[in-house]
């Protein structure tokens, strides 16, 4: 990926906001209400399909609605409404852990700092910059899930594959309007057109994408 081709600010711009038009009811994927619900979604989303914890947060949040019903929890009954999720035991274990000090040191209420939720287990900084996006409204950085990892360096937006440094590229670049929805159009864009073999003859900015790494498309 050294080598490969990145656009110019003009027509990175350009590029993200013609897919951000095209995917324009695209959203966070994970259902919530509260900031609590949010924490305990995403940390079940791990390595786990949106579907899959969709189905299951419902019952979840009927039964914990605060970070002290979570702290409270019995290990195996918290397993038991989330045991459809990938490694669901360790992901009770890791709940419970991290509303405990949600309630203790932050009175029960979900931080909205990014220093303060990075202390949490179980919250780096994608998910931190989720919560802050989702449920605060606070544009601070682009969460870098899967899809900004595999689309972002194809589309010229970075040469780098850590997540890290793909955020601060995508910050350096990108206008801040399209920092709280751009991993989302790209999630959309990536399922549409932009998988493995990505469907370019369809694609919305087919002539502008470098189309780095694209060895077979269609």
């Amino acid at each position: 990926m050294a080598g490969a081709r990145l656009l110019s600010g003009a027509d990175a711009n350009k590029l993200v906001d013609t897919l951000s038009k095209t995917y324009k009811d695209a959203k966070y994927y994970l259902n919530f209400k509260t900031p609590i619900d949010l924490v305990a979604a995403a940390i079940l989303s791990a390595q786990t399909r949106d579907e899959v914890t969709n189905a299951v947060t419902p019952k979840l949040f009927e039964k914990y609605k605060t970070a002290r019903d979570y702290a409270n929890a019995d290990p195996e009954v918290l397993y038991g409404y989330i045991s459809r999720v990938s490694f669901g035991g360790n992901k009770a274990k890791s709940i419970i852990n991290t509303m405990k000090i949600i309630q203790e040191k932050h009175d029960g209420k979900v931080p909205n700092k990014m220093e303060q939720l990075l202390e949490l287990p179980g919250i780096g900084r994608k998910t931190a910059n989720t919560i802050l996006i989702n449920a605060y409204g606070i544009v601070e950085g682009i969460p870098v899930d899967t899809w900004v990892i595999k689309l972002a360096p194809r589309l010229g937006l970075t040469r780098n594959k850590d997540p890290e440094k793909i955020e601060e590229d995508l910050m350096k670049t990108l206008d801040k309007k399209y920092w709280h929805n751009v991993t989302y159009v790209f999630k959309r864009h990536g399922k549409t057109l932009c998988d493995k073999v990505p469907i370019c003859s369809k694609c919305p900015v087919s002539k502008l994408c470098p189309k780095n790494g694209v060895t077979k498309m269609l």
